[in-house]
């Protein structure tokens, strides 16, 4: 496929930030990724035209953005970051043209991260975060959007959901969701020397400092090994240049053979969470495609 040029300019970008390089060392060098968060957004969009607060619910700071109208649609947006970090801008970035385009309520929760806080904890709050929802909004008005931990965690909130008969949101948007943190499928190897953000050592190293007594296979972490019956509607982001692919083809068959109705968008030769990626006309293609899915 041919690819613009605004992709080969991205994926320069990657590399000179020496992002492959920050994944390449265990353990992670997490507070320097932490050094790209972005906490509150000073972009003057969410100051002027949007209504903007932020609130606490348990350990997890909440950015409610609404629209101008009143909104009965909810958004709850779980960023990526490894466990260890985030929000970035490019996760503020999303906030704002789905603000822009849609007429969503939006969350994004800046969930407390690895090592200090464990997965028990993180999911802890992602479970009291989805509770509150269901306190102002109904459940077939809530999607859940999380990109690559974010999807992780979107998903196994869901199986603890389904686990306890509890209401489900109406639909899952998953971009490059981590489905095992063991990284221990074979087809990984090969795709490392191919992704030119991600490297296994690193992400594993990144999953170790969140996991409970080293517990990589827990479903909290790894919810690749949990139950996918009775899913919502899903929509899957997958990129073949991404160390997290070949588990995201596994998601596809559990999905398949549980029979949830879902649609995949694969990135041919894209790095992880691309339709999140800045300047590429690949990543607006795909966020097109997202904002359409909202305003259906």
């Amino acid at each position: 496929m041919k690819r613009s040029i605004a992709y080969y300019i991205t994926i320069l970008v990657i590399k000179v930030k020496g992002l492959k390089k920050t994944f390449s060392k265990n353990p992670v060098d997490y507070k320097k990724l932490r050094t790209d968060d972005v906490p509150i957004s000073k972009n003057s969009y969410f100051r002027k035209n949007s209504y903007m607060r932020t609130f606490t619910e348990l350990q997890t700071t909440i950015s409610e953005v609404k629209p101008k109208d009143e909104s009965n649609k909810l958004l709850i947006f779980i960023h990526g970051g490894a466990f260890v970090s985030g929000p970035s801008q490019h996760h503020w970035d999303a906030v704002e043209k789905i603000s822009k385009q849609t007429p969503y309520t939006i969350w994004l929760c800046d969930y407390p991260k690895a090592p200090e806080h464990k997965i028990s904890e993180i999911s802890a709050n992602i479970d009291h975060i989805y509770s509150k929802a269901l306190e102002k909004f109904n459940p077939d008005s809530i999607t859940i959007i999380g990109d690559s931990v974010g999807g992780t965690l979107a998903i196994a909130l869901t199986q603890r959901l389904i686990q306890k008969n509890s209401m489900l949101p109406y639909r899952l948007i998953l971009i490059s969701p981590v489905m095992d943190a063991t990284l221990s499928n074979p087809e990984i190897d090969e795709i490392d020397r191919l992704d030119p953000m991600l490297s296994k050592k690193g992400v594993l190293s990144a999953k170790q400092m969140c996991a409970e007594n080293n517990n990589l296979n827990d479903v909290s972490i790894s919810p690749i090994n949990g139950n996918f019956e009775q899913f919502p509607k899903t929509l899957l982001f997958l990129a073949e240049y991404d160390i997290t692919y070949p588990d995201q083809r596994l998601l596809e068959k559990k999905l398949e053979e549980s029979n949830v109705a879902y649609d995949t968008i694969v990135g041919e030769g894209m790095p992880h969470i691309w339709p999140l990626l800045p300047i590429m006309k690949e990543a607006k293609s795909a966020f097109k495609i997202i904002v359409n899915v909202l305003n259906q």
